[in-house]
């Protein structure tokens, strides 16, 4: 009796040892790394399976995935069909939130597009000069020192309300900022405006509530000024194409009285052929789940099935599907 005890205890022991040998690594966009990571701890604490996100940035999240040192990647930066295509990879989208422009200033500022353009511009180097109810103090832009995806939605929408800008800078994720200072991050930005008096910069809703800053009020493709809110978010991504079969969008100055103007979407980047069926598995199961939980505050989950459309093309070294629909 007793060996046949100590043979099940081993047997369930061994089953134990290969579950916690799961561990699916996530890289990329700092924008959505708040609901990633919370949601990564609830999986992994429910599952058995480790699961770490690493906020490195969209463009060094799509190089680790693309040279397979992450099971997958999130990028706030949608890739074409042609260039998922190139590294046989496949693109859903998995969140939403709030791009705002977060300031240091004691007075309220609402701000149309082309306004915050020129302030980015470095046109403006007082805020008395933009309006004289604000307080006399210099302009302080702050901006990403990296290749970011927020900094690609955030030009995408200067790019929108500026022949300006578009002319001179275009959209990008990294490029030669024409005024300001750099930080490294989302959270990099928001303690760099939390630091200096008069600066401006631009970071996810969320990060700008941990840190309690201020954020502009912008007035919105239909004229209207409007604070930044998941249900404003909810309101812009009510005219999202989601162009497929890659779901690519830019959901920025969209139509709407009840829109944000600068909503970033983030994307999940996944290998269509996978080496360890186990991993692509769990990560899989993974995004299954964030669909059948609710919203993080301060981001909007996009749950339509149609995201899940076409996860039986990942397929293991034998050419079968990793996952089915349960």
């Amino acid at each position: 009796m007793m060996l046949k005890q100590l043979t099940i205890i081993a047997f369930l022991l061994a089953r134990a040892a290969e579950a916690a040998e799961i561990e699916v690594i996530g890289a990329g966009a700092s924008f959505p790394a708040p609901a990633v990571e919370a949601w990564a701890k609830q999986y992994s604490d429910g599952a058995g399976v480790q699961l770490l996100y690493r906020s490195v940035g969209s463009g060094e999240g799509i190089r680790r995935v693309t040279a397979r040192s992450a099971d997958f990647a999130m990028t706030d930066v949608p890739l074409t069909q042609a260039e998922l295509n190139q590294d046989d990879l496949l693109q859903f989208p998995v969140v939403a939130g709030a791009i705002v422009p977060v300031v240091n200033l004691p007075a309220e500022v609402k701000l149309t597009g082309p306004q915050l353009a020129d302030i980015f511009l470095g046109k403006i180097a007082n805020w008395s000069a933009l309006d004289p109810s604000l307080p006399n103090l210099p302009v302080t832009v702050v901006h990403r020192a990296e290749g970011s995806g927020t900094s690609f939605v955030f030009t995408y929408y200067l790019s929108a309300v500026s022949e300006e800008w578009a002319g001179k800078f275009g959209v990008g994720s990294r490029l030669h900022w024409p005024a300001g200072i750099a930080a490294t991050g989302n959270d990099g930005v928001a303690q760099a405006v939390q630091e200096k008096p008069g600066a401006i910069g631009y970071v996810e809703l969320a990060y700008a509530k941990k840190r309690n800053l201020a954020m502009a009020i912008l007035r919105n493709r239909a004229g209207q000024f409007v604070k930044p809110s998941e249900a404003a978010v909810k309101a812009a991504l009510g005219a999202a194409k989601w162009s497929r079969p890659g779901f690519y969008e830019v959901a920025v100055d969209r139509d709407g009285e009840a829109s944000w103007p600068i909503v970033g979407v983030s994307f999940a980047l996944i290998h269509k052929r996978q080496e360890d069926r186990a991993d692509a598995a769990a990560t899989l199961n993974f995004f299954a789940w964030i669909h059948a939980h609710p919203s993080q505050p301060d981001y909007v989950t996009l749950s339509d099935a149609a995201f899940e459309a076409g996860w039986d093309q990942i397929k293991d070294d034998r050419g079968q599907p990793v996952w089915r629909r349960k």
